[in-house]
């Protein structure tokens, strides 16, 4: 192993033994740990270390000596460039092993947590076209391949519909396939970039805050329903219905085809109206012999088919009798509340996001299920002492928060509450162990099941449940 004196070394036949945080690779050497992304364990690779750290150094890979003998080739054209589906080198079991490893390492370390024994990851049954939503963006600023660059040819379209560059956030990788949504994502993409392009539609130059065609979002489900939102910088009303009329011929299966004219400097539209064009401003989507409503801001996991896992996990984890009161946090549309419902005496769901609520509401009348109640606010403000007194004491609380986890307050109120079984569902292992540890000295861990929701990516889903301590 050749090794330099400069600041930053670089290192010769480097073998990686292991998948650490965040997806990242790991070698060690002379005791330093080092992280790298793009190669497995098993690879032997040469390094230039590019960040140093007390304890740690971040290198990239310059040179691939030797395959591990469990690289498979990726199966998508942009894999590398696009930023996503990060582990198609890995075999999907081999995917499995260390999401499982994942959870049980950051729990131990982070929450310094005592464990049961951890169930087996309950792999995805699709690794392939999962992904009930995606969203994509129109950039007249397209990514350059390395060949284009090199061959210095005239770039006859610069116009892109796709995905961000990582780390670049004014360019567009241009996507013609992309692997992670059903039919119709690439059809009504392919079509939509081909007629703007010949009707020259500009599409958004997000440094000068121009254009007109800015990002569209795709939603798909289980039911069959389809969503398309498009949104634009700007109204020209005759060109945006054109282009909205011109996708309703050519894609009758969107039940929703919806707009929004979103003039701010980011793209979130959370904030802002989206207007149906055609068909309704929902679509459907089935679990067991439940239907929720899905609008065009509403939160749903994003894979359908394992979200029915994870639902099945949380129901068998509350353990219900019939008699329990149940607060649902961090409910979204109500799909876990409405979901667990029929074996519960009531159910409270809370969330943020008010559209989110009145979805929820309406899935609960949908299904015919009288006993939930859902309330919209901040979860520090709305959860408190007296909305607990008011609303009842809870038996069971399930928590799903974001990836930041939960807010000191909310566990705080929860400990104080004392329901005799907790359910905590979590995207993030590492805020989730974070959280467990704060209320570790009155409840213990009885059992921990994760989910892989997103294959060829670090991403694991787990969930946790809590006993109350005697």
């Amino acid at each position: 192993m050749g090794r330099s004196r400069k600041n930053k070394p670089f290192y010769e036949n480097v073998l990686i033994t292991d998948i650490g945080a965040e997806g990242k690779a790991v070698a060690r050497i002379d005791g330093m740990v080092i992280f790298t992304t793009h190669v497995i364990p098993g690879d032997v690779v040469d390094l230039q270390v590019i960040k140093k750290r007390k304890n740690y150094s971040e290198a990239k890979v310059v040179n691939l000596v030797r395959e591990s003998p469990d690289r498979k080739a990726a199966f998508c054209d942009y894999f590398g460039v696009c930023g996503g589906c990060k582990w198609q080198y890995l075999p999907y079991e081999k995917q499995l092993f260390y999401k499982q490893k994942q959870v049980a390492d950051q729990l131990t370390r982070i929450g310094h947590l005592q464990l049961p024994e951890i169930m087996p990851i309950l792999g995805s049954k699709k690794d392939t076209f999962y992904r009930n939503k995606l969203e994509f963006s129109f950039s007249n600023v397209r990514w350059l391949s390395t060949e284009e660059i090199r061959e210095g040819r005239e770039i006859q379209q610069s116009n892109a519909l796709g995905f961000h560059i990582p780390g670049l956030f004014d360019k567009i990788i241009d996507i013609e396939k992309c692997w992670l949504q059903p039919e119709p994502s690439n059809s009504v993409r392919n079509f939509i970039r081909e007629y703007t392009r010949e009707n020259k539609l500009e599409f958004f130059d997000i440094r000068n805050l121009k254009g007109f065609l800015r990002n569209m979002i795709v939603r798909t489900a289980s039911s069959g329903e389809n969503m398309l939102i498009l949104s634009f910088f700007y109204e020209d009303q005759e060109k945006r219905e054109s282009l909205l009329q011109a996708i309703a011929d050519r894609f009758p299966e969107f039940n929703s085809l919806m707009y929004v004219i979103n003039s701010k400097a980011n793209d979130t539209i959370s904030d802002q109206d989206i207007l149906t064009f055609k068909g309704k401003d929902h679509i459907l989507e089935e679990m067991e012999s439940l239907r929720f409503k899905i609008g065009p801001k509403s939160f749903y996991q994003t894979n359908s088919d394992q979200a029915l896992e994870l639902y099945q996990v949380v129901r068998r984890f509350a353990e219900l009798t019939g008699k329990e009161t149940v607060y649902d946090l961090y409910t979204g549309t109500g799909t876990i509340a409405n979901f667990i419902a029929r074996g519960a005496a009531k159910v409270i769901g809370i969330d943020y996001v008010p559209e989110a609520i009145e979805d929820a509401k309406v899935n609960a009348r949908q299904n015919q299920i009288s006993h939930t109640r859902f309330f919209a606010g901040d979860m520090k403000h709305v959860l408190t002492e007296a909305f607990i007194r008011e609303q009842g004491n809870p038996d069971v609380i399930i928590t799903d928060p974001p990836r930041a986890g939960m807010h000191d307050d909310v566990i705080q109120t929860i400990l104080t509450a004392q329901p005799e079984r907790i359910v905590y569902v979590s995207c993030n292992p590492a805020t989730q162990a974070r959280d467990l540890s704060m209320m570790n000295g009155q409840y213990q861990i009885a059992g921990i099941q994760p989910i892989d929701m997103f294959p060829h990516t670090h991403h694991v889903e787990n969930v946790v449940q809590l006993i109350r301590r005697g």
